[in-house]
């Protein structure tokens, strides 16, 4: 404001020449469109707008865009309104950004003792059959191709007495960590292994000597759960008979050998033994042969080594098959009768010269197998 200008203001306010900066006592506004109140003069109130040079009346100064300043005395210090909420600190708006502020849905409990099966096949397979406590089914709201499948899904569940929540994906997405979920968990009970003394328990009308065309497959510290459910998988498609794991250092039956099962798990009975050597003598002792896996044969002492394409077999058989990364053990090498190899399709780059051990299996279950196809047992 110019000199001259606020020195006017100064006399017509009745207000000392020296003010602070702030013009304390004072409130300026600034409108576009309301008429300014009465402005207060030293001789008295004069009603109507103020008229510069007429006894002292003052015309408030212009500001830019044609509104004018207004000023009353005896009013109280200007103070800022408050900001609206989109533009106070931390708002998405203030932060430069343009989403609404989102309330985040209460967490999704689950029972004590319970896992979370999850995938379409395990969850279907699960309800189908009565192996497991089931607590509550978890749907993800689905359209398109999908609908129909969570419709039978929430279908089978109130058929057996299940709870049905829906639940978002993200909700989903927590609960399962990140696997995938194909929008569908169930609440339910472990699996357990099954005991080996149930396995061995004679049917009724059963011979006393074993159907010579039998396959068990024998799994010794298999501790990658995806290799597990694949192997599971492979054996249920190709007709093996029994599996069994030994206890030490092998993979528990979790929800993700379940899913890479593809659901196998909940229909395909596994067993367990805590002392897999003694359990191949004893079959070995019935009649049973028991045959190991290798991949270099140059590794394998005493033990008489062919390729899986010229095995024949004409008796109960037992393969057993050996960790990821150290194979078969010694021990367990002396108690098999003949080991199998894969010979290659060509020569191999160092350090590549091995199969997963999933895929292994199902190569060599289809070569024992398919004689056991051809048979017609």
């Amino acid at each position: 404001m110019e000199p001259a200008l606020r020195a006017a203001v100064r006399r017509t306010v009745g207000l000392s020449p020296v003010l602070p900066r702030c013009w304390r006592g004072l409130r300026f506004r600034s409108t576009r469109e309301e008429r300014p109140p009465p402005f207060a003069a030293a001789g008295g109130d004069v009603e109507g707008p103020p008229r510069g040079g007429d006894g002292g009346r003052l015309s408030p100064p212009a500001l830019p865009g044609g509104s004018r300043l207004h000023v009353s005395r005896g009013d109280p210090a200007p103070q800022s309104r408050p900001f609206p909420w989109h533009s106070q600190p931390g708002s998405p708006r203030a932060s430069g950004g343009s989403k609404r502020l989102e309330r985040k849905p209460p967490p999704v409990g689950r029972p004590e003792g319970s896992e979370l099966l999850f995938g379409v096949a395990p969850c279907a397979l699960a309800l189908t059959r009565a192996r497991r406590g089931l607590f509550r089914l978890l749907l993800q709201p689905s359209s398109g191709a999908r609908r129909p499948v969570t419709a039978e899904l929430a279908l089978q569940a109130a058929a057996r007495g299940v709870p049905v929540q829906r639940v978002r994906r993200r909700e989903l997405d927590a609960l399962c960590r990140g696997r995938v979920h194909q929008g569908v968990c169930l609440e339910a009970t472990p699996l357990r292994f099954k005991s080996l003394e149930e396995a061995e328990e004679p049917e009724v009308g059963d011979e006393e000597k074993p159907k010579p065309r039998l396959v068990w497959l024998v799994l010794e510290q298999i501790q990658d759960p995806m290799n597990l459910g694949a192997l599971l998988r492979s054996a249920y498609f190709l007709g093996v008979d029994r599996v069994v794991t030994s206890q030490r250092n092998s993979c528990p039956l979790t929800p993700t050998v379940s899913k890479a099962s593809s659901g196998v798990m909940e229909v395909f009975d596994v067993y367990s033994t805590d002392d897999l050597r003694s359990f191949l003598k004893a079959k070995s002792a019935e009649g049973w042969e028991v045959i190991g896996t290798v991949s270099k044969p140059e590794d394998v002492e005493n033990v008489p080594v062919i390729s899986c394409l010229e095995f024949q077999w004409n008796k109960p058989v037992i393969l057993v098959i050996g960790s990821e990364g150290d194979g078969l053990s010694l021990e367990t090498q002396l108690l098999c009768h003949r080991m199998l190899t894969i010979p290659p399709g060509r020569a191999l780059h160092p350090g590549i010269e091995s199969l997963n051990v999933s895929v292994a299996t199902g190569i060599l279950l289809h070569s024992i197998c398919s004689q056991k196809l051809r048979h017609g047992d």
